[in-house]
């Protein structure tokens, strides 16, 4: 059976240390995406990594740590302008509604945008159903259950 999602939500992203993150539920996104900045791949003794921060100095939530990943891929993302880039992925945990889910995160720039983290259709596909007139569900059902 699926969830239900509102447009909106919090989630946790304990290996990113992240905890009430707001997400928007983009079904017109084929891949999450989470912003980031001082992107680089890197090379330590012959092993190539992603290091990044996690959203910017005015987020109320960034905390300038450094993080770095051994396990990412190269992706090319169309974005919703027609425009297409490469962009780095990293695989990582998402928590909502109080389950703990495998998802995949495009690392982007996106200073201008309200929302930090765009949840696409790749993670939402036969987990999810989509009510856009709700909105935090997960995040009523954490803090009921406290």
């Amino acid at each position: 059976m699926k969830i239900t999602i509102g447009r909106v939500d919090k989630a946790d992203f304990p290996e990113l240390s992240l905890t009430d993150i707001d997400v928007k539920i983009d079904s017109g996104a084929y891949t999450s995406s989470i912003h980031c900045s001082n992107i680089k791949e890197i090379t330590v003794d012959d092993s190539t990594y992603i290091r990044f921060k996690l959203l910017d100095p005015e987020h109320d939530l960034y905390n300038n740590k450094e993080f770095t990943f051994k396990n990412y891929a190269s992706k090319i993302v169309k974005s919703s302008n027609g425009i297409s880039e490469t962009r780095f992925m990293i695989h990582t945990e998402i928590i909502m509604f109080q389950k703990k889910f495998p998802i995949y995160l495009t690392l982007s720039e996106r200073k201008d945008m309200k929302f930090p983290i765009l949840l696409g259709r790749k993670f939402l596909n036969k987990k999810f159903v989509i009510d856009t007139i709700k909105k935090d569900l997960s995040h009523k059902l954490k803090n009921k259950n406290k």
